[in-house]
């Protein structure tokens, strides 16, 4: 059932990322890192689906950790990347190719096998000390705030003539993005196991109100990102950063065991067999299927070709 549970949380969150991807059509770049940013996806009716869309993935998410370990959940969570294209190829009216098709079945290999090999034993949230929340909290915060820090330096974001897309801005706040979220995810796990001893004692709980605040920051550097560059440069970082970060907080603060030795080192290559395959799905011509180039060039007043672009979901 976690199994299950965490591949309906990549869908809804593919869901989400197409109809965001819809509603950030129109919207200036130079909104980036701001809150008018979303108020200008306010006024766009499918945005309300997106959002829709990320509160039953965050559901679905919570379910399946209540039952299951990081290190076993959020790996799963890199399906949403094939969903996603998916869903682009019926919404866009797109047909997917043999060799997206192929690139697909070999990340969904490779997690298969990274699941299979680490087979984590589960740990100990509730036990976990305050002096370790702070220190991993920190670092996790830390690494957010140097990506977005970087982040802001392009042309994205820069005042009212600036409507110029940027690669390195969309990768870099897609990496922040996936980070703030493999937070989140930590956080959920404490709260669910929170929630095992009351509603009570939940709603006292400090972790309830960091995961409610960490989950709009990770939301709103997701638009950003969005807002920065086209979805085939940001997606590798939403579907990578997440996972490792929460296999991280899993079996650094969590106390996950994983298998060691050999089963470690073949874990590494199936690892790295799912990257190749989430890298070789990003550069699909289905993520382009967002903002058009007359519609960006249109909105920022510059031309429309971006050098080294090739879109994003």
């Amino acid at each position: 059932m976690t199994y299950l549970l965490a591949v309906l949380a990549a869908c809804a969150n593919a869901t989400s990322s197409v109809l965001q991807r819809k509603a950030g059509r129109n919207v200036p770049k130079r909104q980036n890192l701001s809150l008018q940013l979303v108020w200008s996806l306010a006024h766009e009716p499918v945005w309300f689906g997106g959002i829709l869309a990320v509160i039953g993935g965050f559901l679905l998410q919570a379910a399946a950790l209540g039952g299951g370990d990081l290190s076993v959940v959020e790996p799963i969570l890199v399906f949403e990347l094939p969903a996603t294209l998916i869903l682009a190829s019926r919404v866009f009216g797109t047909r997917m190719r043999a060799r997206e098709w192929g690139a697909a079945a070999g990340m969904t290999a490779g997690l298969a096998a990274l699941v299979y090999l680490l087979s984590p034993a589960a740990g100990r949230p509730e036990s976990v000390r305050w002096y370790t929340w702070a220190a991993g909290i920190g670092v996790n915060l830390a690494f957010v705030a140097v990506m977005v820090g970087w982040g802001r330096r392009g042309p994205a974001g820069k005042g009212p003539r600036s409507g110029q897309t940027s690669a390195r801005q969309a990768a870099v706040l897609a990496v922040a993005a996936g980070a703030t979220f493999g937070l989140t995810a930590a956080l959920i796990k404490s709260v669910t196991a929170t929630f095992a001893r009351g509603l009570g004692v939940l709603l006292t709980s400090w972790q309830l109100y960091a995961m409610i605040v960490a989950g709009a920051l990770g939301l709103f550097l997701v638009q950003s990102a969005l807002n920065a560059g086209r979805l085939v440069v940001a997606q590798p970082g939403f579907t990578l950063a997440d996972p490792i970060v929460s296999i991280l907080w899993g079996v650094l603060v969590f106390h996950e065991q994983i298998r060691t030795g050999w089963y470690l080192a073949l874990a590494v290559v199936a690892g790295l067999v799912m990257v190749a395959g989430v890298f070789a799905l990003a550069r699909s011509p289905l993520l382009e299927g967002e903002p058009s180039e007359t519609g960006e060039a249109a909105n920022a007043g510059q031309p429309a070709a971006v050098p080294g672009f090739r879109g994003k979901s």
